[in-house]
């Protein structure tokens, strides 16, 4: 028997369509779903995954599920669910417990309830299943996180766990902070190190996937305007190139000297927050970082500011300073909140300050997930092969999985690449000239 809460089981026709069509646009994880299938190398293995439940993710969890694994799938964003495939999924023997437009109680009761069966394998994508579960075992009474886990989840749970996956870039610095403290509990992959993750998801996927969200919300014309991208990591990078390349002026505000001097040089105006303030039509945090919009940033915008955030967790934008200074707050549209400011001037918040690819838009495409959940699947083979093997720390996938995902999609897109000669590998490994 299939346990779950979701929104609506009838949706699970629409939600069939949704994953076979991302499935065409995903030829890497659909080879290593058949290699899964006819090995069963997860028989017997309970995962437990934290990750947001869309079409793509769908790709992967059958994949999972077709290796022998039972699996239990949460939602990592309130507002990031895909009900209809939620819907299929339940309906395809997989416990789901997600739906759109979740509190933040029911959204950490979904959490502890698919931890709740007892995972040998964890997958997460910002960190908040491994939290959860690490704050149980260590008894660290802090949070709804740990109040809710706390009364379902036993301490001694983490002890069974194999090891885990993560998939974003804020979850990987919550899991160093702990291997740092030496409270790491169990081995994790960070698969957003891979550079066949990073390089395509966090660049191309979100990069065209905010832009996506936020025209979705505002229908406004992006070329002629002032595009302000916080931070100039892969994922503000690659929302600064396609902004810039739909004819908007972008302005780049970064903290780190090395990656503001690359903005610099690669055409982009870059200046503090307080000054781009006063210039910014349109502003899109991407630093994983807390209030780098507030109060006084607010005050300094222009009538009609946009506000987005494409980092994993709402903390990017200062809502709470927003909420505390207006003078009155409507909803414009199912994606957009004005607050107006005791200035007179009105600010537009998109999506509550989440993540606008997923929140008002449908979140990466098929093509460049393809990549990442190929990492996140091998992943959870090496885990369930090695995992005992392994120190408790973050770990990279190695390298040699990184080269097969991307000779599986240049194979797949019909690219032929050069091969070395044996003189040539030879010269290269030489150090005589």
């Amino acid at each position: 028997m299939v346990e779950y809460k979701i929104k609506d089981l009838s949706l699970a026709d629409r939600g069939k369509l949704a994953i076979e069509w991302a499935e065409r646009q995903m030829p890497v994880l659909r080879l290593i779903r058949e290699s899964l299938l006819r090995r069963k190398p997860l028989s017997g293995i309970k995962i437990a995954a934290c990750m947001h439940v869309t079409k793509e993710t769908a790709v992967l969890m059958l994949a999972l599920r077709d290796g022998g694994a039972e699996i239990a799938l949460s939602a990592s964003n309130p507002l990031s669910t895909q009900d209809h495939v939620a819907a299929y999924l339940v309906e395809e023997g997989i416990h789901v417990y997600a739906w759109r437009g979740m509190t933040e109680r029911e959204y950490f009761e979904a959490i502890a309830s698919a931890a709740s069966i007892g995972p040998d394998i964890t997958m997460d994508d910002g960190g908040d299943l491994t939290v959860m579960l690490h704050k149980v075992a260590l008894g660290e009474r802090s949070g709804l996180d740990y109040e809710i886990g706390s009364s379902i989840l036993s301490p001694e749970m983490a002890k069974k766990i194999r090891g885990g996956t993560e998939e974003t870039t804020t979850g990987v610095i919550r899991l160093k902070a702990l291997q740092r403290q030496g409270k790491l509990l169990y081995p994790v992959i960070a698969v957003n190190d891979s550079l066949t993750k990073f390089m395509f998801d966090n660049r191309f996927g979100t990069g065209q996937s905010s832009i996506d969200g936020i025209l979705r919300a505002t229908n406004i014309l992006l070329a002629g305007k002032n595009v302000v991208v916080a931070g100039y990591g892969w994922v503000g990078r690659g929302i600064a190139w396609r902004a810039r390349g739909m004819g908007a002026r972008v302005i780049v505000v970064e903290a780190d000297p090395i990656r503001a001097l690359e903005a610099y040089y690669e055409g982009f105006y870059v200046t503090d927050m307080s000054s781009a303030a006063e210039l910014g039509d349109v502003f899109i945090t991407a630093t994983g970082n807390t209030d780098v919009i507030r109060n006084e940033h607010f005050l300094r915008m222009k009538d009609g500011a946009l506000l987005a955030n494409a980092g994993h967790f709402n903390v990017e934008i200062s809502v709470r300073d927003l909420e505390k200074m207006s003078t009155s707050v409507r909803n414009i549209n199912e994606y957009v909140k004005e607050y107006t400011l005791p200035n007179g001037k009105r600010l537009y918040l998109l999506a509550e300050g989440r993540l606008v690819n997923l929140a008002a838009a449908e979140g990466h495409p098929s093509e460049v997930m393809d990549l990442s959940f190929g990492n996140q699947a091998l992943a959870v083979k090496l885990l369930v092969e090695r995992g005992a093997l392994l120190d408790r720390k973050v770990y990279r996938l190695p390298k040699s999985i990184d080269k097969k995902i991307a000779l599986l999609k240049l194979k797949s897109l019909g690219v032929k690449i050069e091969k070395l000669t044996e003189e040539q590998k030879k010269y290269l490994e030489s150090w005589s000239a």
